[in-house]
Parts: structure tokens; C-alpha cells; sequence
């Protein structure tokens, strides 16, 4: 028997009965359930949901992205009871509470609410996927966890203490460690309600990675979210121990092993959402340094049209997907999101028809359909050794993690040139500049422009706030240091966060990838064959149509997508070999004599 929101899907059209099958199993029945997955799988949007909940409970709906939400009214209910009822205080006036719900028909949770504050109660309707974030904005600004001090302070540092916190689980590896009891649960051991509830605190609030650091005199913790850490914790020294104990053992680490690094995996629950940490350990002067990079699978784009492509870039870069063979590379910074791209694009190829394998350090996210290997140098198998074992296993599609030597890249070449559609990583600056890379660790030119399809360089940017965006004019000066004409954005609105609660003051909130797609034509596997620099590559490319790094930055500032300042910060360099170039002589004087 289908809920009332699966029915209401089935009869828009939106959703076909195998989809509301296929959730059902997977994620149990239920109209929160669903609203969830669908969001989450992209096939609804988040405000499509609020509307329909609304209309079917005969209620107002609300769009808390577009809502202040204030710390004061969300202390009238318990944190635990908000986040496990998907409820949240909006306002209260004249003795009456309106809360946002994503199952209103709960007349139960209605009722204790009312019996908690002594008030009326309206409902509005939200999606699941919008309250949740609305309760880490709201308990976070209160600050749910409790205090480090206070959760540690009945903790005994001696070497009994040590021993009771290591033998908890023994040295074997938890596959599935369940964090919804955050702090204030039932265990009695501070350190694991710690550890636990620094953990779920930073996959709410949409942390990257978690930084252990011990220092001489304190031990500190650092969270990275969107690309910038923030210090959030600063712990007594003497609790080291203890707490990356703690960390070792839930990601099957050596807990005695404190002088060479060490890598391990956990899979944790939060919110009812499994998610996994990539956890490595690293020997300092002060004691190991741990960092936990989160994998949330949920966070994970897999459709290359939702990571923010212009649609010639898009255009061009699946052409070179879609290609029956040749290399398509990626490069960009650590961070800049390759990892993302390369799994967007073999998750557009994985079908039943084709064989997809792929050598990677290390395998970040396990995606059903691909056979995925881990390298292991220590045992020999690298890149250019997993490469051989791959091409062995009747592969179509190849992804290699990243191409390094001359060995590798020789290997991708071959197997490119052979009918096979290789896809990798390489570390340049830009595009053009992969060329001559390849060229220099000892591949010739002929067989570059032979096999190369695509070579896409990314970095990523942060967004403007959505909810702070206010318009902003740029002073001329600050556009031309950063080489835009201020003729150019004349009727041209941008814009600039003011900050707010939901930015933690920044003005930014979340990132957006700018790309630089270049696709090896005629004329430029021609100019690779004379082997012309990396500067009339990139001249030659741009008359060919190919948008820049730097164009793409300005174009989504000129969208009120992006800062100035991001702009700068990003793309510092990319245009400085063009703007030498054009200084010293005309562009189509120099283009004509690279293709020639």
C-alpha cells in the first residue's frame, strides 16, 4: 500500500512505481523515507517536496533556506527529540509555537510538543532533506555538543584508564559503528561520547576532513569545510592518548604501532546515513597526527550536469566521455574535485554492456557496477603494474588513479591507441600544459596527439551565500588589478555575502567547480606534433573556442555566483603566460604562425 506522497508522485508523472519500489527496499517504507531518497537521488527538488507535503496534509508550506531561524526558539525542544521527529522551532507568537515538520500527520510528536512548551502548536511542511539542515544550523549555533572540559573532566588519565578505553571493542575492526547517540548518550566512557560526538558533529555541518593535532601543550582539532580549517576544539595534552586510541581502533589501526603511519577505513552511522572515513595516522615530534577524510556517499554527485559546467564545457568534455577509445585526463590541485569528475563520468558509462575496471589510492567510494582495485606500494602493485593486470581482464573502460611516470602513461597510451577508453589524473596547471608534461617524462609527441581525446583542468570556488547575497558594486581599481575592464560589467549586477548565522559571518557557503576543457582538433595535434611551447598551445586553443579557467571564474562572478576575491585567489596565474603572449605581439599573428 503506497503513502500518500509515493501516490500523489505516481500521479504527476514525476516518479515511475519501480523507483518507489527500489526506495522502499532500500530504505524502508514511509513518506519521510522517500521525500529523502528522492531528493538525495536528484530526481525531485527539495522545494517540489515541501509543496506536495503541504497540499497533502492541507497545510502552509515553508522553505527554510529562505527562513532565520533563531537559536533561542529551537532551545524549547530537546535536541535529541527534534532531530530523531525531523521537527524544528520556526517563531513563536502570542503562546503559540510554529514548528516545521516533515511528517505532519504525527499527531503524537504534536501532542509532546505541546506538553514540553506549554503552547499551541502549527505545523508547516518542509522536506526532510531542508530540516536537517536547519537543526545543524540551529543546535550548532547553541553549540549541542557539550563542552570538552565538561565531558572530559571525569576522565582518568592514568594507564588503567588508557587500557579500559583500547579493550572497548579489542583490536578488531567495527564494521559499522553507530553515532546517532551523540553526546549525553548512555555509555559511560567521556572519550568514546567524545570522539562520537566530534564525529557526528562534523558530518551534520558538512565537514571534508577532521585534523587531530597534538602539540606540546594542548591538543587541537581542526575541521575543514569548504576548503577552509577552522579550530574548534582545544584539548589538554594529557587526553592524546586516549582519544587517538579511540580513533585507531575504530579504523583497525596498530594501537602500539606509534612510529610509522598507518591507513584505516570506519563506517559509521549518523542520521540513519551510513558514512564512510578515510583515517591515516602520521608520526610528528608531539605524538601522531590523525586526519578522518569523510566520504558521504550522499554528498556524491554523480551526474556530470549537477557540477556546475557551462554548457560548452559540458558539451565538449562529454564528447571526449562518449568516446569508443583514447585518454581523457583530469588535473587540478589536491582537493580541486577529480575524484568527483572521474566517478560522474564512469558513472554516465556504467551499463551492463561494458566492463569498467579501475586502479586507485585509495578507493574512496565503492560504486556498484565497477570493479575497483586499491594500490599498494608496499607490496609492488602501483600504478603501472595494476594497468597491466587490468588490461588483462577484457577491459572497455579503464580508470587509473593518476598518471606519474613514464611507465604508466606508456601503458595508458597503448591501451588508448588499442580500443580502450582510458581515464585518468595528472598534476599541471592547466590544460595545455598536460601536453608537454606527458612530452617530458618521455611519451613522443605523435603518440600524445594520437591518443588524447580530453584534457580537463578543475579547481573549485566557494559560492556565495544564498541566504546573505546582497548586490555589490566592485570599485573599478579592484576590477582591473584582477585584468577585467570595467566597461565589461556595465548592466552587469553582482553580488557579495554580507554574512550570516548560516555562513558562520563568511559570506560563502558551499563550492562550485570552473573548468577548462580542451579537445585535441587537427590544427592542435598538429601544433603538439612541431611541439610548440605550452603558452601558443593554450593561445591556439582559445581561438579554437576553449574557455579558460579564468573566463569560467568570471563569468560565474559576472552570475553573482562567485567574489572578486575568489576570482583572484583561483586563478591567479592561469592568464599570465596568455596576457605576455598578446603584450609582445599580436594574437592572430602568433596563432597563425602556431599553425602553421
Amino acid at each position: 500500500m503506497y503513502n500518500r506522497l509515493a501516490m500523489v508522485l505516481l500521479q504527476s508523472g514525476l516518479v515511475e512505481q519501480e523507483d518507489i519500489n527500489r526506495i522502499a527496499g532500500e530504505w524502508g517504507p514511509g513518506e519521510t523515507a522517500l521525500a529523502e531518497a528522492l531528493v538525495l537521488g536528484g530526481q525531485v527538488t527539495e522545494e517540489l517536496i515541501t509543496e506536495f507535503l503541504a497540499e497533502i496534509y492541507g497545510i502552509d508550506p515553508i522553505y527554510l533556506n529562505e527562513t532565520k531561524l533563531s537559536p533561542s526558539n529551537a532551545v524549547m525542544l530537546n535536541e535529541s527529540f527534534a532531530r530523531e521527529n525531523l521537527v524544528v522551532p520556526v517563531n513563536v507568537e502570542d503562546k503559540t509555537l510554529f514548528a516545521a515538520m516533515a511528517d505532519p500527520a504525527n499527531l503524537y510528536v504534536i501532542d509532546e510538543i505541546k506538553f514540553a512548551t506549554g503552547m499551541e502548536v502549527v505545523i508547516y511542511a518542509s522536506a526532510p532533506s531542508a530540516l536537517r539542515r536547519a537543526l545543524d544550523d540551529v543546535y550548532g549555533q547553541i553549540d549541542a555538543l557539550v563542552s570538552v572540559d565538561d565531558t572530559l573532566d571525569d576522565y582518568d588519565e592514568d594507564e588503567d584508564s588508557l587500557e579500559e578505553v583500547s579493550s572497548l571493542e579489542g583490536d578488531e575492526y567495527e564494521e559499522d559503528y553507530d553515532l546517532e547517540e551523540d553526546l549525553g548518550g548512555e555509555s559511560d566512557a567521556p572519550v568514546i561520547k567524545f570522539v562520537d560526538g566530534m564525529i557526528a558533529r562534523a558530518v551534520r555541518t558538512e565537514v571534508s576532513d577532521i585534523h587531530i593535532e597534538p602539540y606540546e601543550k594542548f591538543l587541537r582539532i581542526r575541521f575543514r569545510r569548504d576548503g577552509i580549517c577552522t579550530e574548534v576544539y582545544k584539548i589538554n595534552p594529557n587526553m592524546q592518548n586516549p582519544i587517538l586510541s579511540r580513533l585507531k581502533i575504530m579504523s583497525g589501526m596498530n594501537i602500539a604501532e606509534r612510529r610509522r603511519t598507518q591507513d584505516g577505513r570506519i563506517k559509521a552511522r549518523v542520521d540513519n546515513r551510513i558514512i564512510d572515513f578515510r583515517v591515516n595516522a602520521v608520526p610528528g615530534i608531539d605524538g601522531e597526527k590523525i586526519v578522518l577524510r569523510i566520504l558521504d556517499r550522499g554528498n556524491l554527485q554523480l551526474d556530470l550536469r549537477d557540477l556546475g559546467f557551462p554548457a560548452d564545457a559540458l558539451k565538449t568534455f562529454l564528447a571526449g566521455v562518449n568516446s569508443p577509445f583514447g585518454i581523457v585526463l583530469v588535473t587540478g590541485p589536491t582537493g580541486s574535485g577529480k575524484t568527483t569528475t572521474l566517478y560522474s563520468a564512469l558513472s554516465s558509462l556504467n551499463t551492463p554492456a561494458v566492463n569498467i575496471h579501475t586502479a586507485e589510492d585509495p578507493v574512496e567510494y565503492n560504486i556498484d557496477g565497477l570493479v575497483q582495485t586499491q594500490i599498494d606500494f608496499t607490496m609492488g602493485y602501483n600504478f603501472a603494474a595494476a594497468l597491466k593486470a587490468i588490461l588483462r581482464q577484457d577491459p572497455n573502460i579503464i580508470m587509473v588513479g593518476e598518471i606519474r611516470d613514464f611507465e604508466t602513461a606508456s601503458i595508458a597510451i597503448k591501451a588508448a591507441l588499442t580500443g580502450q577508453l582510458v581515464f585518468s589524473t595528472i598534476h599541471t596547471n592547466d590544460a595545455p600544459g598536460t601536453i608537454n608534461r606527458l612530452v617530458d617524462i618521455g611519451i613522443k609527441p605523435f603518440l600524445v596527439s594520437s591518443a588524447i581525446r580530453t584534457i580537463m583542468a578543475q579547481r573549485l570556488v566557494k559560492t556565495i551565500c544564498k541566504r546573505c547575497s546582497q548586490p555589490y558594486i566592485w570599485p573599478d581599481a579592484e576590477l582591473k588589478e584582477v585584468g577585467i575592464d570595467p566597461a565589461e560589467m556595465s548592466g552587469i549586477k553582482t553580488r557579495k555575502g554580507a554574512g550570516c548565522s548560516k555562513c558562520g559571518g563568511s559570506g560563502t557557503k558551499g563550492r562550485k567547480g570552473i573548468y577548462e576543457v580542451l579537445t585535441l582538433d587537427k590544427e592542435l595535434k598538429q601544433a603538439v606534433i612541431n611541439r610548440v611551447s605550452s603558452t601558443d598551445l593554450r593561445l591556439l586553443a582559445v581561438k579554437n573556442g576553449m574557455r579558460t579557467l579564468r573566463m569560467d571564474a568570471v563569468a560565474k562572478f559576472k552570475k553573482g555566483m562567485i567574489t572578486l576575491e575568489e576570482v583572484a585567489r583561483v586563478t591567479a596565474d592561469d592568464e599570465e603566460d596568455v596576457k605576455i603572449a598578446a603584450m609582445n605581439c599580436k594574437l592572430e599573428k602568433q596563432i597563425s604562425s602556431i599553425s602553421s
